[in-house]
């Protein structure tokens, strides 16, 4: 979560910066151009990236080459992930459980205080707005009268009301009066307190960081000026618009709000010359117009294309294997029996085996990810013999013992090859939110043997042994006895010894958190369940929760012909 957090932050700080020089560059242009993009610098702040990216991926992309698309995703790579979090292990233990509540509680306390903050100031202004009195102006919003010293303002956002100071009038000449009224009514087309607002929302969650709290001063910047503008291209008398500002500056007190838009804001002698000399705004060119629709578009369908890319680009960058040799025949339902595994040379023989099963050794999931498929994937049973014609050693067996190794991952290529020429699969990824298990470090400590040695890991009716294993292995097998995703929170990277001993009982008892696992043992079992097992004997815990999970969604599934 942290990781993805600094991602984030860093990717809108690098919006922000390339805002900072379009406003550069068009700042011979119209104020309010310039506030657009200050705004959506401020807005990028709640949108990552990543949720782009993520919409890409739900696109069926097939028209790009591998090399060009592998470039991408490599690009893409770099750019989206740019911090990780590395902990020693002595350091894992902690990290997990401490810093993220530390740091949320830092967060929580300024949240809080922003919003509190804003709340009070908030309710002195509704205090000020209760003791006015309706002043009867033709104008298109509700005129009120307050006798506080408060400067003219638009005060509201979907009900908005012009608030002004008593005898104001008599304060001004006409001619400054209604520039007064000309720039309140800016700011109520342009719906400044709206923008305002969200800026707000922006600096109450990110208030620890100072760009967005400098963005703010941009924004009144360049919102003050476009009124100016807006006031001196309808009104044409640049003095006496100046002279009202300064009135109301020397008499009145600026709103507490920038969502409650006045009459001051921005460096106040700048803001006056600028009015005085009224210099003309350029009017954006093609070729100022045609950057900032290549700007907007690159900042949407850059990471949306990079989404569309990145399956794809993983697909071609890994070499294509094959069995040469492949006999698919349908089971005898009077045999019965399920065996799946390879044999010398790089073969597969399986009987019985289901869709399902494959699907599973192939992409590395559980059946509860892979989505749409028929009903016959996992009830028709087929018999599989596949060769190669020049056998590759048992190094190249898929070795069960390490299903994350790369002669595993060459055997499910070759499934995933098998399922894609013989049974026409064809399936797209997306990833959601789903119930998982986590499992993490208990409270006490973890209690593994780290060890040099590479044993592997061992899994019987009742037992988990391993000689020499990562817990991401263990995750995956845990997984697999679950029937749901089991997301490694442990921190620990080494090869650790141990052995599990637990309850198993293959009818999985309901329970109301779970409806396929009990995580109590019954009073008579023979040992413990695997979720008290693993706390007392690993010092590890698995607790329900909910975190990223990668489907797979078939749109294409069929029954090969026998041979």
């Amino acid at each position: 979560m942290i990781s993805a957090l600094l991602n984030h932050l860093w990717q809108s700080t690098l919006f922000a910066a390339a805002i900072a020089l379009l406003a550069l560059l068009l700042k011979k242009n119209r104020a309010s151009v310039r506030y657009s993009l200050w705004l959506a610098a401020s807005v990028k702040f709640l949108i990552p990236f990543s949720l782009f990216v993520a919409i890409g991926q739900q696109i069926d992309f097939r028209v790009a080459p591998p090399a060009a698309a592998a470039q991408v995703t490599q690009v893409a790579e770099q750019i989206g992930q740019p911090f990780t979090l590395a902990l020693t292990p002595s350091q894992a233990p902690n990290a997990p459980t401490r810093w993220p509540t530390v740091l949320l509680s830092i967060w929580a306390c300024g949240f809080a205080i922003c919003l509190a903050t804003w709340i009070n100031r908030w309710r002195s202004l509704r205090r000020i707005l209760r003791t006015a009195a309706p002043l009867p102006l033709q104008l298109p919003i509700p005129v009120l009268s307050s006798p506080a010293r408060l400067e003219p303002g638009i005060f509201g956002i979907f009900r908005p009301v012009l608030l002004l100071p008593e005898s104001i009038r008599d304060r001004l000449t006409p001619a400054q009066f209604q520039a007064i009224l000309a720039h309140e009514l800016t700011h109520l087309r342009r719906r400044d307190n709206l923008a305002a607002a969200i800026h707000m929302l922006v600096e109450a969650i990110f208030w620890f960081h100072p760009l967005v709290w400098w963005i703010e001063q941009r924004m009144v910047e360049e919102r003050e000026r476009a009124c100016d503008q807006e006031v001196l291209r309808a009104t044409g008398d640049s003095e006496a618009y100046a002279a009202s500002i300064l009135e109301v500056c020397k008499l009145y007190l600026e709103s507490p709000l920038v969502c409650a838009a006045g009459v001051t804001g921005d460096e106040l002698k700048k803001r006056i010359a600028a009015i005085l000399t009224n210099p003309i705004a350029l009017p954006l060119g093609i070729s100022r117009k045609m950057l900032l629709a290549i700007a907007g578009v690159a900042a949407i369908a850059g990471p949306i294309s990079i989404g569309a890319l990145t399956l794809r680009a993983q697909e071609s960058s890994e070499p294509r294997l094959a069995w040469d040799v492949i006999s698919i025949k349908p089971s005898d339902p009077n045999l019965g029996g399920l065996s799946f595994g390879p044999i010398p040379g790089g073969g597969l023989r399986a009987t019985g085996v289901t869709v399902r099963s494959l699907m599973e050794v192939a992409y590395d999931v559980h059946d509860s990810q892979i989505k749409g498929a028929p009903a016959w994937y996992r009830t028709e049973r087929f018999d599989i013999l596949a060769k190669v014609d020049r056998p590759e050693g048992a190094g190249d067996l898929g070795d069960a013992e390490d299903p994350k190794g790369p002669a595993a991952g060459r055997f499910r290529q070759r499934v995933r090859s098998l399922l894609t020429d013989r049974f026409q699969l064809s399936i797209r990824r997306e990833n959601s939110e789903q119930p998982v298990y986590l499992l993490s470090i208990a409270k006490s400590g973890h209690k593994l043997q780290e060890t040099d040695e590479h044993g592997g890991l061992t899994r019987n009716f009742g037992s988990i042994t391993a000689r020499g294993s990562a817990i991401p292995v263990l995750a995956n097998i845990l997984s697999s006895m679950l029937s749901r995703p089991v997301l490694d929170r442990t921190g620990l990277t080494g090869n650790y010894k141990f052995k599990l001993e637990f309850y198993e009982d293959q009818t999985k008892p309901k329970v109301k958190d779970d409806p396929t696992v009990s995580t109590e043992t019954p009073p008579d079992a023979a040992g413990p369940s695997i979720f008290t097992a693993i706390q007392q004997q690993l010092g590890l815990k698995l607790e329900s929760g909910k975190g990223p999970v990668e489907n797979l969604v078939v749109e294409r599934l069929e029954k090969p012909s026998a041979n």
